[in-house]
């Protein structure tokens, strides 16, 4: 038996990535509402799936059964935004007008055959486990927005910002918005100089809430900073090497939010392309053009200059960059050249505007000394291209799903080099294979400053090292909106701690709430996560703030106890099978599940 483990535990070290379902419909958009669902958006098209007698565009997938339900989302979400308020409940926003087969605009825009799907632009779901819950139209949209950016504000509401009327493949004066408003509503838009100024690759614009209250806006190869609340926005530095915004779609994150770092946002911007500003046009081969490996960040709240880091290992556009637990990054999905988008071109790839598809993922560490930051130690290669309209979302475990990739007008389920894709895999990053601590006392929410609460982890948790617990971290992340190699409102907060461990090994840590500072970890729906010398735990669901969508409570934070070691404890243990990491090789997965996982990715990929 413990031969038969072994090879199991190589065999999935070496898989690293499984399939585990069907969206049922291509998972342009994604985002996860509970512990157990994730939500898929596509846009109107002719899925094989149906719901209340049309295709189907919009999906639920358990996590736990691996399997979809479909969705009525009602109106075309085509490249639309999406954020949590601060009350937890969802929103879609923006997309296209009502259209028919082949993505054609209907000739009513009030429902009708074959989509139903009447011109709108906002949709709202409150996440359930119970399979019933849909998604229910809102107020309509003041103006029409194709490729807007959304951010949760400290408050719980939404900022809405820029996008086109119409779309295409970038845009232009005729039909560009170059403003932003909230919902709920504040208001008339309001015109941003900076999206006035950056066409034709102004939208989707990269926008973050920083803790100063601002928002960083980047687009083209200009950055600006908003005030919202005062209504100034003025200029910093352009970003250099690439064009990083849609349809050049560079990764883009904002790095964890530490106490080392005193919670100070820096933005880290990786890929993209330097296609000159005037050929932004498809009478060329755009889909063999390089892309850039160009990776840099910023730190806005503090200077206006963008810094180098290690780039890539190779160029990408429309990488997704997913913040882990333990404050890696990990960069999955997109391709080797091209851009973002498609068209019925005599040069495209199929209608794909990109190709050679990178399939490895990636790992950056930003503490690891410069040149060695990016790793693919331990991650193996999908099979599947993720193009244009794939996502990724963290889930509780601490694993990566992926879906999507549909560089194409309509339903396309072969013939073509990327056809739509339905099938959703999971990365296991590698701490999976180890044991994971399990921590108890975590609370159901959190406020902003106040009372320390207490969470527990046994000798075990430390896995008998009581020196484990210098190694230790809390960290409330929020995994945000997929979309267009953006996650948006996704960030990672570790919060202060400090510790007591008893005479038997176990530990006490003593927590800060969030720091008082909503600007920090805006409101709304999160997931707590405790990191043992890099293995976290799963991730249990909290509400970060009031619950309610208006002004948040803050406090003075409460004084931590000072971190204190009894004489006497469990002593570093010796000779515990270690991974190359330092860490204890106890496997939370038995033999008979990951049996079942790898025969079940074996038969998937035809292997048998």
């Amino acid at each position: 038996m413990s031969h038969f483990y072994h090879r199991m535990r190589i065999l999935s070290a070496a898989l690293a990535a499984f399939m585990i379902g069907s969206s049922l419909v291509s998972a342009q958009q994604l985002f996860l509402g509970t512990v157990d669902k994730v939500y898929i958006v596509d846009k109107t098209e002719n899925n094989p799936t149906t719901i209340h007698d049309h295709p189907a565009w919009a999906a639920e997938f358990s996590i736990s059964k691996s399997l979809a339900r479909p969705m009525d989302v009602i109106t075309n979400s085509f490249c639309a935004g999406g954020s949590v308020l601060g009350n937890g409940t969802w929103v879609n926003i923006g997309g296209n007008q009502a259209v028919t087969y082949g993505g054609a605009t209907a000739l009513s825009q009030n429902g009708g055959s074959p989509y139903n799907d009447p011109d709108g632009g906002k949709s709202l779901l409150n996440p359930c486990d119970d399979n019933n819950c849909d998604w229910i139209l809102a107020s309509t949209m003041t103006t029409r927005r194709w490729y807007p950016s959304i951010e949760t504000l400290e408050d719980g509401s939404l900022i809405i910002i820029g996008g086109c009327e119409w779309g295409g493949f970038v845009n232009d004066a005729a039909q560009s918005n170059p403003t932003y408003e909230y919902f709920p509503s504040r208001g008339n838009p309001i015109t941003s100089p900076i999206l006035t100024n950056t066409l034709p690759l102004n939208l989707y614009p990269l926008t973050f809430l920083l803790p100063s209250g601002r928002l960083l806006i980047q687009a083209n190869w200009q950055t600006a900073m908003l005030d919202y609340q005062k209504g100034v926005e003025y200029r910093i530095d352009d970003i250099p090497d690439a064009v990083r915004t849609y349809p050049a779609s560079a990764g883009v994150v904002m790095m964890p939010l530490t106490p080392s770092n005193n919670w100070t946002a820096t933005v880290m911007f990786c890929g993209g392309t330097n296609i000159e500003p005037n050929a932004w046009v498809t009478n060329w081969n755009i889909a063999q053009h390089g892309t850039s490996s160009s990776c840099v960040q910023i730190t806005p709240d503090v200077s206006p200059s963008y810094n180098h880091v290690d780039p890539l290992p190779e160029g990408r556009t429309m990488g997704n960059l997913i913040l882990l637990p333990t404050g890696q990054v990990l960069c999955l999905n997109g391709a080797g050249t091209g851009v973002a988008g498609y068209g019925n071109d005599s040069w495209a790839i199929g209608q794909s505007y990109a190709d050679h598809p990178i399939l490895q993922p990636v790992v950056y560490n930003s503490s690891a000394p410069s040149g060695s930051q990016w790793s693919r130690d331990g991650l193996s290669a999908s099979v599947v291209p993720r193009m244009y309209h794939s996502t990724a979302t963290l889930l509780p475990d601490g694993s990566v799903l992926v879906a999507g990739s549909n560089p194409n007008s309509d339903y396309v389920d072969s013939g073509v080099p990327y056809p739509t894709e339905y099938r959703i895999e999971k990365f296991y990053p590698t701490y999976f294979s180890q044991r994971r601590p399990a921590p108890t006392g975590i609370p159901a929410s959190l406020g902003y400053g106040g009372p320390f609460f207490n969470l527990s982890l046994s000798a075990s948790d430390l896995f008998n090292d009581t020196e484990n617990v210098k190694r230790s971290k809390v960290v409330v992340m929020r995994t945000g909106f997929s979309t267009h190699t953006m996650n948006m409102g996704q960030r990672l907060v570790q919060l202060e701690h400090s510790y007591t461990v008893d005479v038997e090994g176990s530990a006490t840590l003593h927590c800060s709430a969030v720091p008082p500072n909503p600007a920090i970890f805006p409101p709304g729906p999160a997931f707590l996560f405790v990191v043992v010398d890099g293995v976290p735990s799963v991730g249990i669901p909290i509400m970060v703030g009031s619950g309610e969508i208006g002004q948040q409570e803050t406090q003075p934070p409460a004084p931590l106890p000072a971190s204190f070691v009894s004489e006497g404890s469990i002593l570093p243990a010796k000779g515990d099978d270690r991974t190359s990491f330092g860490r204890p090789m106890k496997a939370e997965i038995s033999w008979p599940t990951m049996l079942a996982w790898t025969l079940g990715t074996i038969f998937w990929l035809g292997l048998f």
